[in-house]
This record gives C-alpha cells, structure tokens and sequence, in this order.
C-alpha cells in the first residue's frame, strides 16, 4: 500500500445514495483519494499536501473503478476489496490502513481490537488519529471502526453517511440516542440519503 509519486493524478465524479463522490486516480489506475463531499477545491489542496505539484486533470475514473462502485452501491458489499489502493503516509498510518482493509464488508471493530490487531495493543487513540487521516474514503473502510460499546463515532463524511454504508453491509452497531437527535436536527437537504434496502 505504499505509494510512488504519481506523475498525473485524474479527478471524477461518481454518483452514489450517499451523494457525489469525488475520486482521484494516478495514470497506473490506483485509487489515490476518495471524498465524500465532492469538495473540488479542498481535495485538490489534499493531493498537493501529499503529492506536491504533480498535475491533477478532470476526466473519468478507469472503468474498472468506476463499475466497482457501482457494484458495491448495488449491493455487492465486497465489489470494492479488488481495487488498489496507493497512500502515502507514515508507516504506523499504511498500517491502520492496511489493518481496516482486512475488515470484511458486515463486520466492525473498536479502536482497541485495531490497535491490537495490528500489534500496538496500548496504541488506540493513534489508531483513531490515523482512521481520521484515511485519504480512501468507503475502499479503504474506516466506516467498519465504531466505539467499544457498539456505538456509532465520529466519521469524516457525517454519521448519516456511516449509519447507511454499516447498514448497506449489514454490520451491526448500536444508535446513540443523542447522535441520532442531533443529526436530525442539523441534517441538511443534501444529506437525505437512500435507504440501503431500496437500492
């Protein structure tokens, strides 16, 4: 999972119940980034943090992506584990990440069985850091990471947003009350997702 500098980097657009998705690619046809909130400007300053001046182009995902998201979206919850995937970061992040790909569609893990799993038993709060830094948003599955309780945490694209995929895979978790409340009540008309089963 570690990654060569890129020479090019190719932005798309998917669409998914989730809302647009914005999807960065390098000229091997590895995944370099994936946000969800279709956020042009802020991804393309990501890519520079990461990848320097390398140029980054609008134009179409390979193919190969493209249908395995669409897959996934349509209820092939393991369409998205063939994709590769190319990060840079430090080593004990290409680790977290590395550990979150091993989680299989429909299951969840703590912060604490991640540090565990990957060996840093005492390591969950930098495990959490590192799950926050994923730049591989839904492939990359930091979504699958939820709190020892069972309880839904925070996620970069919203808890509506990991609410729906956990349901989509059909992983179990337990509602907080209060998250469920306050979300409805700051919910924004963008954020009215499908419903994993009307897919």
């Amino acid at each position: 999972m570690t990654a060569m500098q890129p020479k090019t980097l190719t932005l798309d657009v998917v669409d998914a119940p989730i809302g647009a998705l914005l999807i960065a690619t390098d000229e091997a046809g590895d995944l370099r980034a994936v946000d969800f909130w279709a956020d042009e400007a802020a991804l393309r300053r990501q890519l520079r943090r990461q990848y320097g001046e390398v140029p980054v182009e609008k134009g179409p995902a390979p193919e190969p992506i493209r249908r395995a998201f669409a897959d996934y979206f349509t209820g092939d919850i393991r369409a998205l584990e063939r994709l590769s995937v190319a990060t840079v970061g430090t080593a004990f992040q290409r680790k977290v990440w590395a550990a979150l790909r091993r989680i299989p569609a429909g299951e969840t893990r703590s912060y604490g069985q991640l540090a565990a799993e990957i060996g840093e038993p005492d390591a969950a709060r930098a495990v959490g850091l590192a799950n926050g830094q994923n730049p591989i948003a839904i492939v990359i599955p930091c979504h699958r990471v939820i709190g020892a309780d069972g309880s839904l945490t925070g996620f970069g694209g919203g808890l509506p947003r990991k609410r729906w995929l956990l349901t989509h895979e059909g992983a179990a978790f337990k509602e907080n009350r209060k998250d469920v409340q306050r979300t409805e009540r700051r919910r924004q008309p963008e954020l009215a997702l499908g419903q994993p089963d009307a897919l």
